[in-house]
């Protein structure tokens, strides 16, 4: 488990499907636009977040989040820890990053969450046919290394 894990420091872990090419895409994406490092990233299949995703259920039988949801824990071990998923999670990762993000955020949250969590259904249904599936999580390059767990 992670308990106190220095490298999140208040930060967000953002935690995604590392064989997904949109996924690792958007990854990617996030650090070139994450100057104020808010963010930090953790694969599903991470030995390191396993304990949390188990705490959350998730991963078990039955479970209502399923790989191909982004997760977004905020506040880890403090007080006010919480999961957000699908389009909310997305929108708190959005929220985090500079300007103009945070009113693009902003707007999105007009949209109503069962809307929103459809578009992003139907994206994640389809991830794998259209961007493809990789056959392992890429490794991070020495400078992105401490913005992963």
């Amino acid at each position: 488990m992670m308990s106190g894990h220095p490298q999140l420091g208040g930060r967000l872990l953002v935690i995604f499907d590392g064989h997904c090419a949109l996924c690792n895409g958007l990854v990617r994406w996030l650090l070139r636009r994450d100057r104020l490092d808010h963010l930090r990233f953790a694969a599903f299949d991470s030995a390191k977040v396993s304990g949390l995703l188990a705490r959350y259920g998730i991963g078990s039988l039955g479970s209502i989040v399923e790989p191909s949801t982004i997760l977004v824990l905020r506040d880890f071990n403090g007080p006010a820890e919480q999961l957000l998923v699908r389009s909310d999670a997305a929108l708190a990762v959005l929220s985090e990053l500079p300007k103009p993000w945070p009113a693009v955020a902003a707007a999105l949250r007009l949209i109503p969450r069962r809307v929103r969590d459809l578009a992003y259904w139907l994206v994640a249904r389809w991830r794998y046919r259209i961007w493809g599936r990789l056959e392992s999580c890429p490794f991070p390059s020495l400078e992105e290394r401490d913005r992963f767990l």
